[in-house]
């Protein structure tokens, strides 16, 4: 797709990128600032392997305050991006044949992180019809005396997907049922949130020191560029992390560093101004999409996504293309509407195509009527 993509722009075809899971918007100014005073104070050398211990001060003071969750700076790893977070902690829990449990729809790395490391996933599916959300029930039969870990994303890539404080409650009384049984939360999407407060299953009673909290600044500060992410967790957890990426990355990069201490102890107001620009961008998407007859569309609660169902148009034709798959319809679109979508295949949703709204209310606009032409020409036998 993102090849097909290139292409069609290499030859001067104006294609809208609905894909890609990063904010159009720029990194505050008060942030950049502080990366150029990190740079005239000379913090450009190696940083330790798990990061600044002020910057994990910064972690700390906003666990605190934002989430109610109590940790010290022993407990934290700071690593280039989210993602090697979760990596770091995958690989330091997981064995040779445990299993993960990931409810699906889920992100598309997190599958594939299990299996280098030796692991088995196992999927819980979560379809539209129950807002793309496990139930305690589904994840009780889902656990065996092999299971390690279960991740849960919320707000969720790609459902947009958000578990209340009370579902997270259900969830975690299934988990204590369990000894040896961990999770892991990825929060990276915190603060686009559209329903409240953000709740943690860390803050479970009884929870927190089984969970491994990620986050980090790429969504909530758009500085996606930067590569800063944090794992929390029991110490036993973080030392193995820190002797990981001890050996494969070493510390994050040191103007990054203290560019996010900025972005975390810094004034918020620009987190509410972007969580109300998507906000805006999501109400708009979904109005418009569901105009289009033979797609079934949900309101997400967070994150930058829609996932809608659209195997109403499984089957159907457009000359001598035949649409049999989610993988058919993103083609089709991207070719003849040329617009850039994922296929839910991707995360375990198959029946559903993911929508980024992290673009301009224009470029929505648009892209929604050349969808709307697009699939209108599709036609059954």
């Amino acid at each position: 797709m993102s090849r097909r993509s290139r292409e069609l722009t290499s030859r001067g075809v104006s294609v809208i990128d609905l894909a890609v899971g990063e904010p159009d918007l720029h990194t505050p100014q008060f942030i950049k600032e502080a990366a150029e005073a990190a740079i005239e104070d000379n913090f450009t050398k190696y940083s330790p392997v798990s990061g600044f211990g002020s910057l994990k001060e910064a972690v700390v003071h906003k666990l605190q305050v934002e989430n109610g969750l109590t940790y010290s700076p022993s407990e934290i790893v700071i690593s280039s991006g989210a993602k090697q977070s979760i990596c770091n902690a995958i690989q330091a829990l997981v064995d040779t044949g445990d299993e993960v449990i990931i409810p699906a729809p889920y992100w598309v790395s997190y599958p594939q992180m299990v299996k280098l490391a030796g692991g088995v996933p196992v999927f819980v599916d979560a379809p539209i019809e129950q807002g793309f959300r496990i139930t305690p029930a589904q994840l009780r039969a889902a656990i065996t005396p092999k299971t390690r870990l279960i991740i849960i994303c919320s707000p969720c890539n790609p459902s947009g997907a958000v578990y209340s404080a009370a579902e997270l409650e259900a969830l975690a009384e299934v988990v204590k049922e369990h000894d040896d049984l961990l999770v892991l939360s990825d929060e990276i999407y915190e603060h686009i949130n559209y329903i409240g407060s953000h709740a943690s299953i860390a803050a479970v009673p009884g929870m927190r020191d089984r969970t491994l909290v990620v986050n980090g600044v790429s969504k909530a500060y758009a500085m996606t560029g930067w590569r800063i992410g944090f794992l929390a967790a029991p110490k036993w957890i973080i030392s193995a992390c820190d002797i990981l990426q001890g050996q494969y990355t070493s510390g994050p990069c040191s103007i990054s560093q203290k560019a996010a201490e900025a972005a975390w102890m810094g004034p918020q107001e620009c987190v509410e101004q972007m969580r109300l620009s998507f906000l805006r961008r999501r109400n708009l998407l979904v109005k418009l999409m569901r105009e289009i007859p033979g797609l079934e569309v949900n309101e997400p609660q967070g994150a930058f996504y829609l996932l809608p169902k659209c195997s109403g148009y499984y089957g159907t034709r457009a000359g001598d293309r035949v649409i049999e798959n989610s993988t058919d319809l993103a083609m089709y679109l991207l070719e003849e509407g040329h617009v850039a979508t994922v296929p839910g295949s991707a995360f375990g949703a198959p029946d559903c195509l993911r929508f980024s709204y992290a673009t301009s209310d224009e470029n929505i606009m648009e892209a929604v009527d050349r969808i709307k032409c697009a699939l209108a020409a599709l036609k059954r036998d």
